[in-house]
């Protein structure tokens, strides 16, 4: 965000990232909960509570050092337990809980536009934080459909590849799930990659997509 120093990009991206991404998390155990297994619910996951769903590392350190290096921005937080077993269709009903998280994702841009829409009309009113509020609801819309179309991608643990799991017949699903223990390891190493050798790989396989959501929310509220 240009014009802003660390300090004030922290602050203005703290709330839309923590809430993008613990929210994210309560999506899938509240749909698990409601398809059968109480896993989340039990262990109190399903609330809106950043405090219970912070990884030290993904929603901390990852986020802010790539806020820092002005990087594609990336986070995660900790993983809402979901057990299979417990659900009525264990293998539909796992695709359907991998799609909650990034449809929350898509419902908070939608509220984050209507947060930037609130801060423009409202802007003489609102006096001095008319602009910080602003940003705020444009760095939501963003984060958002980032966190949304990254989780799409069909690679376990993502969200997309736990769909595609879902979607393939038995044996080719069990092959395809066997690389969930080095998904996010894959990720991270694509990121490290693109940010060390320039070459936005991320950015060009989710680019058109977030803009083209981005551009439909920005028409839709005319901001």
């Amino acid at each position: 965000m240009h014009g802003l120093n660390l300090v004030q990009t922290l602050a203005i991206a703290a709330l839309p990232i923590l809430f993008a991404i613990t929210l994210h998390e309560v999506a899938h155990g509240f749909v698990a909960w409601r398809l059968g297994d109480p896993t989340a619910k039990m262990l109190g996951r399903l609330t809106i509570n950043p405090i219970k769903h912070i990884d030290p590392i993904g929603t901390i350190v990852v986020p802010v050092l790539l806020l820092i290096m002005g990087g594609f921005m990336f986070g995660w937080a900790k993983p809402v337990p979901v057990t299979p077993q417990n659900l009525r269709s264990p293998k539909r009903d796992m695709a359907i809980v991998a799609i909650a998280g990034p449809a929350s994702n898509l419902l908070m841009a939608l509220f984050w536009a209507l947060v930037a829409k609130l801060a423009l009309v409202m802007g003489p009113s609102l006096g001095s934080i008319a602009h910080p509020l602003m940003l705020m609801g444009k760095l939501g819309i963003l984060f958002n459909l980032l966190l949304m179309t990254l989780n799409l991608l069909p690679l376990p643990p993502l969200d997309g590849g736990r769909v595609l799991t879902g979607l393939l017949p038995g044996p080719l699903a069990w092959k395809f799930s066997r690389i969930e223990p080095y998904g996010i390891m894959i990720l991270l190493g694509i990121i490290i990659l693109s940010q060390g050798f320039g070459i936005n790989i991320l950015g060009s396989t989710l680019g058109p997509a977030v803009t083209f959501f981005e551009t439909m929310l920005y028409a839709l509220f005319r901001l």
